[in-house]
């Protein structure tokens, strides 16, 4: 793993019109201030919790986050994110990034002045990233399944997909693919993965999480990624008030054996079964047991896998090293684009 500064990534986020200006009659082109990247070294960046005063998912998460950027950043965050209510705020646009879980937010159809606000914001520089915007199908009965499990396929969810669809009718959200920038931000590469046991770290290093990369959408403006959408990743990143990580966090692998394919064929299984999309375009069929979690997959090629759950110290470990360095890199990206 190495780890690189950006060329610029002192950051500033100049607003050269009233708050006000944003919200009633909609100004020109070449009237609209736009964010600049650029000055000031006490940047606050903003978490969107919805309706929701103290209660939020991983609340540790994003200020521990911003303290490993502190610490091995120039650049210097606030150590408190402002909070936002909801994109209606006028205040989003003081914030060049703007974080929200899927979950803090109850009901993802916008409001006419969120998505005036929302569409104004984007266009001119602002980056929203939305942590669990990627569920996979059988994650979606229970917004909450999507907080604990990262398994997902390369599209946004259809709430997202749908809010953002209005806001930019020509634009979609399409797959990060693995060699973009965003994965090299700041850190290139997977951390050393000797520390992890045998049993899971060839799939770790070969398909899980390939050359440091994440399973993301983005909706693209103007070259750059606008909003990003991951499956969970924020359930990495929080530590306690004794310096412990908040969660344990284990890994799902897929494995193989002589004969096994012949076996699934015709196995029966008590959950859903559903179709999740891969970066290459092809399909798995996924079968699920009970409690969302996902038994055996059906793989483009006609392979049949099933799924295994390791958990020990040092995969917890290393997974939250992951986690805080992905999280690091998109908001480097976010910072430098």
């Amino acid at each position: 793993m190495t780890a690189r500064l950006p060329a610029i990534f002192m950051i500033l986020f100049a607003v050269h019109a009233a708050s006000a200006g944003y919200v009633a009659e909609e100004p020109a082109d070449s009237s609209l201030p736009a964010i600049v990247k650029s000055g000031s070294s006490n940047v606050t960046i903003a978490q969107l919790i919805q309706g929701k005063s103290v209660y939020r998912n991983y609340a540790t998460a994003l200020p521990t986050l911003i303290n490993e950027i502190n610490k091995r950043m120039t650049v210097k965050l606030n150590p408190d994110p402002a909070i936002l209510k909801s994109f209606e705020d006028t205040s989003l646009f003081d914030y060049p990034f703007i974080f929200v879980n899927f979950a803090d937010r109850a009901n993802w159809t916008l409001t006419p002045l969120e998505q005036r606000n929302l569409k104004l914001y984007l266009n001119r520089g602002g980056f929203l990233y939305i942590d669990a915007g990627i569920n996979a199908e059988f994650l979606r009965k229970s917004v909450h399944l999507g907080q604990h499990h990262s398994y997902a396929d390369w599209r946004a969810s259809p709430e997202i997909a749908d809010a953002f669809a209005g806001l930019f009718p020509d634009s979609a959200f399409e797959p990060v693919r693995r060699d973009h920038s965003l994965f090299k931000a700041f850190y290139s590469g997977l951390p050393d993965p000797s520390i992890l046991p045998d049993t899971v770290r060839d799939f770790v290093v070969e398909e899980k999480w390939p050359e440091g990369t994440y399973s993301a959408v983005a909706l693209t403006l103007n070259d750059r990624v606008a909003v990003l959408a991951t499956p969970i990743i924020s359930m990495g990143w929080g530590r306690n008030h004794l310096g412990n990580w908040s969660t344990t966090i284990r890994f799902r692998i897929r494995e193989s054996s002589s004969g096994l394919s012949d076996y699934l064929r015709t196995a029966a299984y008590s959950g859903d079964r559903f179709e999740a999309i891969r970066e290459d375009g092809g399909t798995d069929v996924i079968y699920c047991q009970k409690e969302a979690l996902p038994a055996w997959v059906r793989e483009p090629g006609g392979d049949w896998r099933v799924f295994r759950y390791y958990q020990s110290r040092e995969i917890s470990d290393y997974a939250h090293r992951f986690y805080t360095q992905l999280g690091i890199n998109i908001l480097a990206y976010a910072m430098t684009h």
